[in-house]
């Protein structure tokens, strides 16, 4: 007899917090896979798309309402990938720009993507694989799209948002290459203001903000590559 499908909507919801990578994770209270730690999301409701229902799953149950952007990024249908019925999950990539303070409830916290991904924090059935494949999207797009918006702050300093791009892709950027390849792709536009002074004082850094909020391709075969694998578009 073969077994009831159901279909859950799931999200990795990632934020740059205190200048690394994290991915929003609740803990479960009860089996299977009581105490690990698992990705937002639900079940489909008949009366919404799956769309519909990552950013209602995201409001009610984790009180995150400050998304700058949603994407879907996966089907994840293995048939044993959790116990019980057979469970289909499409998976979605959600970002939160790092200076929002979004309220979650008691049970539900932010883990580095690396300890969810080295097993130092414990995750439910195949949730690292999403959180895996939300970071594989974030990296690519933020290659050749403006995505970066989702991550940053309203306004930002050239330095702050080399900071952001350096933690999502995982290694270095170089502020002056970055701030010349997304101008040149028409991503960035001054403000006309500066940043406060530092504690050491020195000239004030100029403040920029993203032309668009929403998403564009800008090069659609550029490729952000760590130092020494320069390619047509790279920042290195």
């Amino acid at each position: 007899m073969a077994r009831p499908v159901e279909h859950e909507v799931l999200a990795a919801v990632l934020q740059i917090r205190d200048g690394v990578l994290q991915a929003l994770t609740w803990q479960r209270a009860r089996p299977p896979d009581e105490g690990r730690w698992a990705v937002p999301g639900g079940l489909l409701r008949d009366d919404e798309d799956v769309e519909q229902s990552v950013l209602r799953q995201l409001a009610e149950k984790v009180d995150v309402r400050e998304v700058a952007h949603v994407e879907q990024i996966a089907v994840f249908s293995r048939p044993d990938r959790v116990p019980g019925a057979r469970r289909i999950a499409t998976a979605f990539l959600g970002l939160v720009p790092s200076d929002a303070v979004p309220a979650i409830p008691d049970d539900t916290a932010w883990h580095p993507i690396t300890a969810l991904l080295d097993g130092t924090v414990p995750t439910a059935f195949d949730h690292a694989e999403i959180v895996t494949a939300g970071h594989e999207r974030l990296r690519a797009k933020l290659s050749y799209t403006n995505l970066g918006f989702a991550l940053a702050p309203r306004e930002f300093t050239i330095s702050a948002l080399r900071d952001l791009y350096t933690a999502a892709l995982g290694h270095p950027v170089s502020a002056t290459n970055l701030q010349r390849v997304l101008t040149r792709r028409s991503v960035l536009e001054p403000t006309g203001a500066v940043a406060p002074p530092g504690p050491s004082g020195g000239r004030p850094a100029a403040l920029f903000r993203f032309a668009e909020i929403t998403l564009r391709v800008t090069d659609a075969f550029a490729v952000l590559r760590p130092p020494g694998e320069a390619v047509r578009g790279a920042v290195p």
